[in-house]
């Protein structure tokens, strides 16, 4: 068992490093200026595509600006923006709403912990993570589609659902790779991981993936 362990931990390792040599400077794609513009346009990725999220946001945020300016929209406007990126209803509704809180309990400041983040309406953990990583430095791991599916392809996890491969991921990564290997995951199931058709023959991990192996 113990080499066991051992084997497993170096496997995590190599691949580790071999993503981190593939994926130098990995960020998000979402455009932002601050937390706020984040906080949004993240709200907004769900089911849909970045792109198509950076196609929105400009205008979105030209018009309202700010948390108040949010706040107070019009829920229907709201729609007009954002009505490319899938579930905008929903979405208009909750970013309206979360806008307010934001606004008159955090004077229009986004917060910057777990617990506040994940009290707003249409804020996950994989949202607030994406928040708390990329606007306020904080070491966190956002478990979207792509992280799911590689995390698990690769064997950096092994669960059948988003939080627990969030819990293994974060005992298997060193802490201080936590953010960079989320967007190491994230750039390798968009351009080689992929849900249908991935191309595994042009992967660097095929040597160490369970995925490929077990094909």
């Amino acid at each position: 068992m113990e080499q066991e362990n051992k084997n497993c931990s170096q496997r995590i390792d190599k691949a580790l490093d071999i993503l981190e040599k593939t994926y130098p400077g990995a960020t998000t794609e979402l455009l932002h200026k601050n937390p706020f513009q984040l906080l949004i346009a993240t709200i907004l990725s769900a089911q849909t595509t970045d792109r198509q999220v950076n196609k929105v946001t400009p205008g979105l945020f030209e018009r309202f600006p700010d948390a108040r300016a949010l706040g107070e929209a019009d829920v229907g406007e709201i729609e007009d923006f954002i009505k490319t990126c899938g579930f905008y209803k929903t979405k208009a509704r909750n970013i309206k709403e979360t806008c307010r809180i934001i606004t008159e309990k955090y004077n229009g400041t986004v917060p910057d912990t777990m617990e506040d983040l994940t009290s707003l309406p249409g804020v996950g953990r994989k949202t607030a993570n994406v928040v708390l990583s990329n606007a306020f430095g904080v070491d966190a791991i956002a478990v979207d589609t792509h992280v799911f599916r590689v995390a698990n392809r690769l064997g950096l996890a092994a669960s059948e659902n988003v939080r627990g491969t969030e819990e293994q991921l974060m005992e298997n990564i060193p802490r201080d790779k936590w953010s960079r290997a989320h967007h190491w995951l994230i750039h390798h199931g968009r351009r080689v991981c992929r849900a249908r058709k991935p191309m595994c023959g042009h992967c660097p991990l095929a040597g160490i993936c369970e995925f490929e192996r077990d094909k």
